[in-house]
């Protein structure tokens, strides 16, 4: 399972399926909460190479590991107060590890 440390995380990406308008809104909230690091979205089959962490709804996972090679990825399933985007927002602020 691919690992970062929070201290490393620059960019940010959030992986949808074409028509998922959750990625934009969630790149919105997360650049609130993140500061310093990039956060954008991307279409599953499009990831910026410099992407260190992605971030994608958990139907889309599987396809989106696929593609992150070795990246971590993190699955959420709420848009709005997902234990997962917390707990990665928390890791990279504290500088600890982010596996996924």
């Amino acid at each position: 399972m691919p690992t970062i440390e929070g201290t490393a995380v620059r960019k940010l990406v959030i992986a949808c399926d074409a028509g998922m308008a959750s990625s934009v809104l969630m790149s919105v909230q997360l650049r609130k909460h993140l500061g310093d690091v990039v956060v954008e979205h991307s279409p599953l089959d499009a990831l910026p190479e410099d992407a260190d962490v992605v971030l994608t709804h958990g139907k889309l996972a599987d396809r989106v590991r696929a593609a992150a090679g070795d990246r971590p990825v993190i699955a959420y399933t709420a848009v709005v107060g997902d234990p997962a985007v917390a707990g990665l927002v928390a890791a990279i602020r504290a500088g600890e590890p982010i596996s996924g």
